[in-house]
């Protein structure tokens, strides 16, 4: 059974395997990170630690039992007592089984227990059809159009989620 676990620095191993087998499908809906994320990915993923350290963001990695990474689930510019940013992506071999949406699920129950948040704000392209079922199957509502600029050139929308203590 899958397990949500803090990213930690023995993680970067299973993560770097991840983004590298992925690329490609995750370039169809998503921008490229490009071939400078790879070269320079043991520095850009200790910055990582250190935002989720500093209490900036808090990130997550869905791993399976041998150890591999099925998705990562992220939450950026906490705000205590606020709100903060979602994004999410699930390897290929996973994708449509479900686990993005019980992952993000989840995640907004963590948002709202471990991190005391009111909302979470999520935004995808509109071609992103599976993207848009997972936040509309976890209660997400469209709020607003996204810039292009924030979701890598493509016309998107913004949507958003009241969190509960219950969640």
């Amino acid at each position: 059974m899958p397990e949500l676990q803090r990213l930690r620095a023995d993680h970067a191993p299973a993560v770097l395997a991840f983004e590298r087998a992925n690329r490609a499908y995750f370039a169809a809906s998503v921008t490229d990170r490009g071939d400078d994320y790879f070269t320079h990915f043991a520095e850009r993923f200790q910055a990582l630690i250190a935002e989720q350290e500093a209490g900036v963001c808090a990130f997550h990695v869905l791993v399976a039992e041998d150890g591999s990474v099925l998705g990562r689930f992220n939450l950026f510019d906490l705000v205590e007592g606020g709100g903060a940013d979602l994004g999410y992506r699930v390897a290929q071999h996973v994708a449509g089984r479900g686990l993005a949406t019980s992952t993000v699920r989840k995640l907004c129950r963590l948002a709202a227990t471990r991190h005391g948040l009111r909302t979470l704000r999520a935004a995808t392209a509109d071609t992103n059809t599976a993207s848009r079922k997972v936040l509309a199957k976890c209660g997400f509502v469209p709020v607003g159009p996204a810039l292009p600029a924030e979701i890598g050139g493509k016309r998107g929308t913004w949507y958003e989620r009241v969190l509960t203590p219950a969640d």
